[in-house]
């Protein structure tokens, strides 16, 4: 099996611990373990036996998952390393050569290189700007046919930050279901919302629908490496003997870390924290954008700290954030990396006078090409 190039992973690990200012990451400045624990539970995880744990999950991990989907039972759920994990076992659970996908366009290209290593038939679909980051539906309902297998979708969207509005999610759970299609949906920036309002799950709303979701983007908490696949129990059940093949199951003190951060009290106001960073900085990025208009077009994100904007000079994405991280060692994401060149991804989770100063670098650097 060959795959593609994972362009932004790669260009992340390479450079993300090289440069002086990180704004590639989609996330708010993670949290330390004195910020998730009180000194009495710090001394409480300390007493952690250091062995394996239930493959899926403890249970107790299971059902707090639970309790953030209604309806759902611990059977349902299926705890992975990293959301990252829950989309590679779907696809090689599901996918067949020649199967039928529909992908949404910007987006997070892990699906995508899977589903195509794995021999499916990718299609696209578009996010429109001048529709808010939303799908045009009448190109999606020419798109899917009977054949289409899965319908591939993250909402919250990664890199727009945008939500889709309620005719664009009711349209495609009735194209699912008149097709018998599933719906993947990646929901990993749920609760990371300027607006304070949790973005509807597509859970619950159709019986073929499969969710991954995790700690790394709305919690901040990536270090964990904690994500979840929700689905119908015959589903997850079919998925789990996968997990044994990739890393059997996540950290017992993930788990138990996990277990802290999703009880009712403490999600809250870790969420809350992530929103207050979002609020914080929105206005920082939203003003530096503003100030170079002529140069930047961007619609204000909804969710997730990512803001991604098209830009008017004559250069490839790639390379002008490959001469912005060698002048100014302030490292972007380029919009191919999303499947969208001249467009650029700038995170603005981080501590605000990292943000401000790597903003200003930017400036230069741009200002520098614009010279040549």
């Amino acid at each position: 099996m060959k795959i593609d190039y994972f362009k932004m992973e790669r260009m992340q690990s390479q450079y993300e611990f090289m440069v002086d200012y990180n704004l590639s990451e989609s996330g708010v400045h993670p949290l330390s373990f004195k910020e998730l624990l009180p000194q009495e539970q710090i001394e409480e995880i300390l007493q952690t036996p250091l062995g394996y744990i239930q493959t899926n999950g403890t249970t107790e991990l299971r059902e707090k998952v639970c309790a953030l989907y209604p309806g759902t039972n611990i059977e349902d759920v299926l705890i992975t390393t990293g959301s990252i994990e829950a989309n590679y076992l779907l696809t090689w659970s599901q996918i067949e050569p020649g199967d039928e996908v529909l992908f949404m366009i910007p987006n997070y290209m892990q699906l995508w290189g899977l589903m195509r290593a794995f021999g499916a038939n990718v299609k696209t679909f578009a996010l429109k700007e001048d529709l808010n980051w939303n799908p045009d539906l009448d190109e999606l309902k020419n798109l899917i046919t009977p054949s289409t297998k899965i319908i591939c979708v993250t909402n919250p969207n990664n890199p727009t930050g945008s939500r889709l509005s309620k005719e664009a999610q009711d349209t495609i759970l009735d194209l699912a279901e008149k097709n018998d299609a599933w719906i993947f949906t990646d929901e990993v920036y749920q609760g990371a919302e300027l607006d304070r309002q949790i973005t509807p799950s597509f859970w619950g709303s159709y019986k073929k629908v499969v969710v991954s979701n995790g700690l790394s983007k709305a919690y901040g908490l990536p270090g964990l490496r904690m994500g979840w696949m929700v689905g119908p129990e015959d589903f997850v059940q079919k998925v789990w003997p996968y997990h044994d093949y990739t890393t059997i199951s996540i950290s017992a003190v993930s788990d138990r870390l996990a277990r802290i951060a999703l009880t009712p009290e403490k999600r809250n106001q870790i969420l809350d924290r992530t929103r207050t960073i979002l609020n914080n900085n929105i206005g920082i990025m939203m003003d530096w954008l503003k100030k170079h208009e002529e140069l930047f077009q961007c619609v204000t994100p909804e969710a997730g700290a990512i803001a991604f904007s098209r830009y008017n000079l004559d250069i490839n994405s790639t390379e002008l954030v490959d001469r912005i991280r060698k002048t100014k060692s302030v490292l972007i994401c380029p919009g191919d990396h999303f499947g969208m060149d001249r467009y650029l991804r700038i995170g603005y989770g981080e501590e605000k006078e990292i943000l401000e100063k790597a903003l200003d670098l930017i400036e230069e650097a741009i200002k520098e090409a614009q010279a040549i």
